[in-house]
């Protein structure tokens, strides 16, 4: 038995440790809360919990996929909402996703000098920046009004970094989740 025992806690501690290295992907504006769910629907469909305990089973991944898609919906309405309160064309916001994911990976590669997390808050800052010059340049391609594509870019750079911080507060739940029940 303690062979079983010990088998399932290593596979516990390699699923918490991708579980946390997918919720940092959220940084990069990739989709790191699906990551998650996906190594939870893998852990339930092959290991089995210990003791007759509920642990990760197809009950848990479903709450894990609807946390999951209630950040993905957070992040979405706050970066549009962002741009649209300013009125933003389609252009705009299409070209503000555009410029996050890029900046995102710009900033990831080129990092700020914070020890450990520069990289990390490297693409946190591009990815809002990328929104911000995506947006301006949308906004300046339709109409060419300069007051207000900056606004609209402004308007992209915060709810990109709003719509962020809630799915980063989403990819938590999903980890904190995931570890009880695995645990339990």
């Amino acid at each position: 038995m303690p062979d079983i025992q010990l088998a399932y806690y290593v596979w516990v501690t390699l699923l918490l440790l991708g579980a946390g290295v997918a919720w940092i992907t959220n940084f990069f504006a990739l989709p790191g809360n699906w990551f998650i769910v996906g190594l939870a629907a893998l852990f339930a469909w092959a290991v089995t919990p210990l003791n007759g305990g509920e642990g990760i089973n197809w009950q848990a991944v479903g709450l894990l996929a609807v946390i999951a898609a209630g950040g993905e919906l957070l992040e979405m309405v706050a970066g549009a909402y962002g741009a649209a309160k300013q009125g933003a064309s389609r252009r705009a916001v299409a070209l503000a996703l555009v410029g996050t994911i890029a900046g995102s990976i710009t900033g990831a590669i080129m990092g700020l000098p914070v020890p450990f997390a520069g990289s990390i808050l490297g693409a946190l800052a591009g990815g809002a920046a990328g929104a911000f010059a995506g947006a301006y340049l949308g906004e300046m391609w339709k109409h060419g009004i300069t007051d207000k594509s900056v606004s609209v870019g402004w308007s992209a750079l915060i709810g990109r970094l709003l719509g962020t911080v809630g799915k980063l507060a989403a990819g938590a739940v999903l980890v904190v989740v995931l570890a009880v029940r695995a645990l339990s």
